[in-house]
């Protein structure tokens, strides 16, 4: 509610839940108390498609600080290493994820468009079109990429199935996932195909170990979504979609 909807009186439920996990088992507490702080760090944040200097770094700062604390804290206070980024990799490169990742590119083809059209959510991206715009316009969506599997996928779902089942801590992150989405400008019928993509990427990342696997289908979703936004925007200029 306080994402997703942006709703003011969001905040009440939101209060009630902080009061009440400060009453439950303390290592429960303190860890989703991290949660807590980040989701509230986010609903204050201006969340949106606006690549102007003011408001990306306004929400830049929130997405920042919503990944950062929870790393933090558990690292540098909690002594533990259960939030984790990986760099380094080995077996990075198979014919297999090579495959995932064309299969990722032709879903998203045949999809986004339509999907985005139908509401005509793709009007919630300013259409742009100068060489410096375009350029901006794409590393802010892959900034925005690689912050949602950091947040979501490592931070989130990693606290959350420290205390559930995998099944239902990857549930918990993708309705949290879909919900900062719809936020961004995914609108209508999008949030069960976010939904479906975050239940993905957690399973992904849960068979892998690999923040690089999930990064690169990731980022491949967003170049095509780049290129789909171009297409609903100029469809004269950009013809190379067949949806």
């Amino acid at each position: 509610m306080l994402v997703g909807l942006d709703l003011t009186f969001g905040y009440i439920p939101f209060i009630i839940a902080s009061v009440i996990l400060l009453g439950l088992d303390r290592d429960y507490a303190k860890h989703l108390g991290l949660l807590h702080i980040s989701v509230l760090a986010l609903s204050i944040a201006p969340i949106g498609t606006d690549t102007n200097p003011p408001f990306a770094l306004q929400m830049g700062a929130g997405l920042l600080f919503a990944v950062a604390i929870p790393y933090l804290v558990t690292r540098y206070v909690y002594k533990s290493n259960i939030i984790r980024f990986p760099v380094i990799e080995k077996g990075l490169f198979t014919y297999r994820r090579a495959f995932y990742i064309l299969l990722t590119a032709l879903i998203a083809y045949l999809l986004l468009p339509p999907m985005l059209r139908s509401d005509n959510s793709y009007m919630n991206w300013p259409a742009v079109s100068g060489t410096w715009d375009l350029w901006e316009a794409y590393i802010g969506l892959n900034f925005v990429g690689i912050w949602d599997e950091l947040f979501f996928i490592l931070t989130c779902l990693a606290i959350l199935k420290k205390f559930f089942p995998f099944y239902q801590a990857n549930l918990f992150q993708a309705v949290i996932f879909t919900s900062f989405l719809f936020s961004v400008g995914f609108e209508g019928w999008s949030f069960l195909v976010i939904f479906v993509f975050a239940l993905l990427q957690g399973y992904i990342f849960k068979k892998t170990k690999s923040l690089w696997f999930i990064l690169g289908i990731h980022l491949t979703l967003d170049l095509v979504l780049h290129l789909a936004l171009l297409y609903l925007h100029f469809p004269e200029m950009f013809p190379y979609f067949i949806t």
